[in-house]
């Protein structure tokens, strides 16, 4: 009997991940051929200050070799030559940011601090930077994407938003999301699609979308983004760039929209996005303020005594797209890498509890107190009748998303699971975690790939929801996963690896991110491959 329930598991097994490749050859022949988007080419780079890092540039306005007004008029300039092709800002402040910027200068000539005085006290002084739609930054819209909320104005910057502030730097524009920043496309119905910059048809991600476009495309330098499932790596993987999920409780939600609640802030997290290795501990020791000395940043890192551990799937969920060959061959390359010139013998490793991340991801959410989803889509004031909105849009008379429909209306199938259930999906996310914590321990590295594939077309990911467990089950678990760019696939779309260590070990993540970009050269300038 027992031989039997194996077999009739493993013929359903097989039977699932046929469909799965059925479905996902009918998306790509639907999306990624028949409705495909025309391409379009984006403006080449002609500012060099725009590919610089974040720390250099701030090295040069502080030596007065190059005023904070030419920087930040370059970042503008660039945003206002890429938006009418991307769309990835919404709300913008750039007047208020020249005038921010002309003070900077005026306080380095005055001479009444040292350059030394400077570096410490504000390290990013006169370097702009962006920020999402859902996180605070007084005077500009803050929306999440939703349409009841056009023109709402936040009244007071959040907290990472105001450390970042503190630290010299300039907001200068917020970015699009996808509706209620629950979704990996960054489209909604108050204003459009945004677009990837290496291939204007593919997806840029979401929820923090905007923001992977402004960073892939040198629209932006450092920016803040928001992860509950993937909303930071996601797009940073689909646009080529750093994008760091800090081990949970660090950084603070405080100033977010919607308000998060003290329950689910174990799994929602900020954390800094960038286009250079080395902007991630700077940036990170910035919005992690007095928690900071958590996270070792200082620690000195010896790669050639770290423990590498990988996957290159999540143990073969039937439901989940299969990862690409190029993810595959992009994970391999760092694998090869640290073995040649490090000493490291990467051990392949099978945690089979990883085959069950989204139902592990889906009840660890169901424990929180969080409001439905349906409550959020009208701002908690009762609940949305989902069904009747699902026949509105049909007839293009709703304000919402299909996107967020279906989530509203999976909200409502999920909540037919039974306690016992949801406990014990909960209890082998714990076991998971207890696992992670004993195998990384304070020198291992996990690495595992970042999505099953590249940038999908617009509109892909619409059956293909459940992909996003690749990046989800880090926040489930609460440890820092930092996804790092490496190269780009034949079709010039970027590739990546996540890199993932032990709880507060978010200095490993950096060390590793840093080599690889020495090793793979990182961020690719999108220009040249249009």
């Amino acid at each position: 009997m027992v031989e039997f329930g194996i077999l009739s598991t493993h013929l359903k097994d097989c039977f699932f991940r046929f469909l799965r490749q059925l479905i996902d050859l009918a998306v790509w022949i639907l999306f990624g051929v028949l409705l495909r988007e025309k391409k379009h080419p984006i403006p080449p780079i002609r500012n060099k200050l725009l590919l610089e890092t974040a720390t250099s540039l701030a090295l040069k306005i502080r030596t007065r070799q190059v005023q904070c007004v030419d920087v930040v008029s370059a970042f503008i300039s660039r945003i206002k030559d890429i938006q009418p092709i991307l769309n990835p800002v919404v709300s913008e402040r750039f007047g208020e940011a020249i005038e921010d910027a002309r003070q900077v200068d005026n306080f380095i000539q005055s001479g009444v601090k040292t350059t030394e005085e400077i570096a410490k006290e504000t390290p990013f002084l006169g370097i702009p930077f962006t920020t999402k739609d859902s996180v605070s930054v007084k005077g500009l819209v803050l929306s999440a994407g939703l349409v009841s909320r056009k023109g709402v104005k936040a009244e007071e910057d959040a907290e990472v938003v105001a450390l970042l502030r503190k630290a010299g730097a300039i907001p200068i524009a917020i970015s699009n999301v996808s509706e209620l920043c629950m979704w990996w496309e960054s489209n909604n119905n108050l204003y459009g699609r945004t677009r990837n910059p290496y291939d204007t048809s593919r997806t840029v991600g979401g929820s923090s979308g905007g923001e992977g476009c402004l960073l892939g495309v040198a629209g932006s330098v450092i920016s803040i983004g928001s992860d509950i499932g993937g909303s930071i790596r996601i797009p940073a993987f689909f646009n080529g760039v750093y994008g760091l999920k800090p081990s949970s409780g660090i950084l603070s939600s405080m100033g977010k929209y919607p308000p998060a609640h003290e329950s689910i802030c174990s799994y929602l997290t900020t954390g800094p996005m960038c286009r250079y290795a080395s902007d991630l501990k700077p940036l990170l020791k910035v919005l992690a303020g007095n928690n900071a000395s958590k996270l070792h940043l200082d620690k000195k890192v010896n790669l050639s005594q770290l423990k590498i551990y990988y996957m290159d799937n999540d143990g073969g969920n039937p439901h989940i797209t299969k990862v690409h060959p190029e993810v595959l061959g992009a994970q391999k390359k760092v694998l090869v890498h640290f073995e040649k010139n490090f000493g490291i013998k990467p051990l392949k490793v099978s945690l089979t509890n990883m085959k069950f991340a989204f139902k592990m991801w889906n009840s660890k959410m169901m424990m929180t107190k969080q409001p439905s989803f349906s409550s959020e889509m009208v701002e908690r004031n009762g609940e949305l009748n989902t069904y009747m909105e699902l026949l509105k849009w049909c007839f293009k008379l709703s304000d919402h998303t299909f996107p967020a429909i279906g989530l509203s209306l999976f909200e409502k199938l999920r909540s037919c699971q039974s306690p016992e259930e949801t406990q014990y999906f909960v209890e082998m996310c714990d076991q998971l975690q207890l696992e992670f914590q004993e195998l990384l321990a304070d020198d291992g590295v996990f690495l595992y790939p970042p999505h099953p594939e590249p940038a999908p077309c617009h509109n892909e990911p619409i059956l293909k929801f459940a992909n996003c467990v690749y990046t989800a089950v880090f926040n489930s678990l609460g440890l820092p996963a930092l996804q790092c760019p490496v190269g780009l696939s034949q079709s010039g779309i970027p590739l990546g690896v996540q890199i993932v260590t032990a709880k507060y070990n978010d200095h490993l993540t950096l060390a590793v991110a840093t080599e690889i970009e020495k090793a793979f050269g990182g961020w690719i300038n999108p220009s040249m491959w249009q």
